[in-house]
């Protein structure tokens, strides 16, 4: 049995970047840290209120904040993600779908996160539920960890799971947007989580499983 899982809006309501800058803020500068919170409130606002994309907003925000890990290392690349995740992503996470996720595995499935976030951190996210990793790829280049090509997100992410895995469709898999519409259609049994409003009227229409209710993003 295979059950693959988006991460963000779906197992936690935490965010990559508040996590580095918390990592920021400890370890480095807290006017540094305050700084990167103050430059992001325009694109914040305009997001929160509709004027551009909430989803498309965050992703971009996740990928700028990799500078953050200044002079990047594999072992600062690992401290980052494991604060980001211990600090944020799992303080935040959403109990009754991760504990879905745990009952899958404790019954001898194979669990996998499918996200658009790098997978460093996703990785101990992964690792406190047994599941395996479908993310982002990405390298240290001159002491800067960058992106290998583009994010795993929308159909690029349900080809990435199908391809690695070497299936045409899975048995489970969770979402939480309509963006995670490619990956639900390739699951026996689809579950629609928190969904957004698209979301969830493709899956009243579809007839999917709704866990949770449409949220209220900002």
């Amino acid at each position: 049995m295979i059950v693959v899982s988006d991460m963000m809006g779906t197992l936690t309501t935490g965010s990559p970047f508040l996590g580095l800058v918390d990592r920021v803020k400890h370890n480095q500068s807290k006017f540094r840290a305050n700084w990167y919170i103050t430059s992001i409130m325009p694109s914040y606002l305009l997001a929160k209120n509709g004027l551009i994309d909430w989803q498309a907003w965050g992703q971009k925000l996740m990928v700028d904040s990799l500078s953050y890990i200044k002079e990047a290392t594999p072992e600062k690349v690992k401290h980052a993600s494991e604060w980001t995740v211990e600090h944020n992503l799992w303080k935040k996470r959403r109990e009754d779908v991760v504990a879905r996720l745990v009952k899958h595995r404790g019954d001898g499935a194979k669990v996998y996160i499918a996200s658009s976030v790098v997978e460093p951190f996703i990785a101990p996210f992964a690792q406190r539920i047994g599941a395996q990793v479908i993310g982002t790829p990405v390298e240290i280049a001159n002491g800067r960890l960058k992106m290998i090509g583009e994010l795993m997100k929308d159909e690029k992410k349900i080809e990435q799971v199908l391809s690695r895995l070497g299936v045409d469709r899975v048995d489970v898999a969770y979402g939480d947007t309509i963006l995670d519409v490619p990956l639900l259609e390739h699951a026996d049994h689809p579950v629609a989580v928190y969904p957004d409003a698209k979301l969830k009227q493709i899956a009243l229409d579809k007839g999917w499983e709704i866990i949770g209710d449409t949220p209220k993003y900002g």
